[in-house]
């Protein structure tokens, strides 16, 4: 509303200006206009306000687009004057036919390096750092790096729990691409594709109506064309944030193209009781193992103990040794074996 009200008084204030300048006696108008006043009034507010049709028909602006343009302008146009400058001594040289050739070099310089700043500028503007350019006009964010939320994080839904804890006051970023990622998954006509989906857009919902969290749901034009995994990436670097997975091959990806992730596996491992071999756990098995007199059971926490000739005591509720432990990010697994009946 705001945008629309100082785009009337643009208006207002282009046609009165330009009405004053060709109408006024007073006004210092060149001849041309004083004697085609009223056709130079509205060339003059069509030119005024074609400005504004610009404006309006591009409504996605982006201040490092426009910064590169003027810099590299800037430093188009000073590099064409000092190359004429350098080449200056030799047309004087050449007497009159010299200065002809001045004329035309200048010209093919102003023309052909400004444009080679600005092209150059835009294809590696992610490379550079300006002070200016990267200003944000917005509140300051409390925490650290912002947090770029993928669409497992977000079906798998403990990002939420996590953020109920206190533990994280980032900001938690959701690049649009992965918003419609869901909401694909979420009209999809499989059963269980469509309940993650909508399951996804819960929790974003939640996240959203937590005022503990800022939630901010970003739209980006980086690496249209490529894989979702590979636009994570680049948005990750955008924002300088860090991502946030569930998907292990994501996760390799990210950390091989220097991204920081958080990988909620890794986070869930950490916070498991941590169990040490010759240490005691008492497990009910409830299911043979794929190994030979296996028995398999589970922690409250959904750990996995696989206990060595446990198949024949499945049902039932066993005191075990743990002798390893394997962990990754897909998970913890305990090995254990049947402990010694008390004498």
């Amino acid at each position: 509303m705001t945008l629309l009200i100082v785009r009337l008084l643009y208006a207002f204030v282009c046609i009165g200006a330009t009405a004053a300048y060709c109408f006024s006696e007073s006004s210092a108008a060149p001849d041309v206009v004083s004697q085609h006043q009223v056709a130079a009034f509205f060339v003059i507010t069509l030119i005024a306000l074609s400005i504004l049709l610009v404006d309006v028909l591009l409504p996605k602006k982006r201040v490092e687009v426009v910064s590169v343009i003027y810099f590299g302008l800037l430093i188009g146009i000073l590099l064409a004057h000092l190359l004429n400058l350098a080449l200056g001594p030799l047309f004087g040289s050449l007497g009159s036919e010299g200065k002809d050739f001045q004329a035309g070099v200048t010209m093919l310089t102003l023309l052909i390096l400004p444009y080679l700043c600005i092209t150059f500028m835009m294809q590696t503007k992610d490379q550079f750092r300006f002070v200016i350019p990267y200003v944000e006009f917005q509140r300051e964010l409390k925490g650290g790096r912002p947090m770029v939320l993928d669409s497992s994080a977000l079906i798998d839904g403990r990002i939420a729990d996590i953020i109920e804890t206190h533990v994280v006051d980032s900001q938690l970023v959701v690049p649009q691409f992965i918003l419609q990622e869901i909401q694909d998954i979420a009209d999809s006509h499989d059963k269980v594709r469509r309940t993650r989906g909508r399951r996804g857009l819960d929790i974003l919902k939640k996240l959203q109506q937590d005022p503990k969290v800022e939630v901010k749901v970003a739209e980006t034009e980086t690496g249209k064309g490529k894989s979702v995994d590979q636009r994570l990436i680049e948005s990750c670097k955008q924002f300088n944030g860090r991502l946030v997975t569930n998907d292990l091959n994501l996760n390799k990806l990210a950390t091989i193209q220097g991204i920081q992730v958080v990988n909620l596996n890794d986070v869930a491992n950490a916070l498991k009781p941590r169990f040490i071999p010759g240490e005691a756990v008492r497990i009910k098995i409830i299911k043979e193992g794929e190994g030979y007199n296996q028995g398999v059971g589970y922690l409250d926490d959904g750990t996995m103990v696989v206990v060595e000739a446990g198949s024949k005591e499945v049902g039932n509720e066993v005191d075990t040794v743990v002798t390893s432990v394997l962990q990754n990010s897909a998970g913890r697994m305990l090995f254990t074996r049947l402990a010694e009946p008390r004498a």
